[in-house]
């Protein structure tokens, strides 16, 4: 399946650009989502070197911003870059659960490859990096059963519409579940047998 980050800015701006004054855009090094300059402009959610998986991320986290937020430079929160201390990373870990299931179910909804990030290479690494993937797929388990956050549940509706997954989508988390979170996959299996 051909993956191209011009279909997400095509079916994001379609669906957002009118209703809540944003598009999606491709940028360079860094993401980032700017604010509207204007009353009459337009906000932009900016993903790093046109890669279809960041941009996925970023719509994730746009997804949850509320409006106030969303009237703040990269929503008023706080970032530390890769090199974080174990404590910047737990912090890290903490607010990055929501997005990245977000951002896994999109994943699952287009057909394309998703993978848990710490972001914290030079760093002290994850500060528990197997509890932070039972968190993330426990948070996307429950989108799943009760449904996302309103403008994250139109886009994986588009998503799913767009690549033609409805019908697999179960059996699609299923498989995926045991290739992101293998020792969850693996106590499943031991607690059934």
């Amino acid at each position: 399946m051909n993956h191209s980050p011009n279909d997400l800015i095509m079916l994001f701006n379609d669906l957002f650009r009118e209703t809540y004054r944003t598009i999606l855009v491709r940028g360079g090094e860094e993401p980032e989502y700017l604010p509207a300059s204007s009353a009459n402009g337009l906000a932009q959610i900016v993903f790093a070197h046109g890669y279809y998986a960041s941009a996925l991320h970023e719509v994730s986290h746009w997804c949850i911003a509320g409006e106030h937020r969303r009237t703040l430079h990269d929503y008023g929160y706080w970032y530390c870059p890769d090199g974080r201390t174990a404590m910047q990373q737990h912090a890290f870990e903490q607010v990055e659960v929501k997005p990245q299931a977000i951002e896994w179910l999109f994943s699952i909804a287009a057909g394309s490859d998703f993978h848990i990030s710490v972001d914290n290479l030079s760093g002290a690494g994850a500060s528990d990096e197997q509890g932070f993937r039972s968190r993330v797929l426990d948070q996307a388990t429950n989108y799943l059963a009760n449904g996302l956050p309103q403008r994250a549940q139109t886009f994986f509706d588009t998503l799913k519409y767009f690549y033609g997954t409805s019908e697999n989508i179960s059996t699609a988390w299923r498989k995926d579940v045991r290739r992101v979170v293998p020792l969850y996959s693996a106590k499943e299996h031991y607690e059934a047998n």
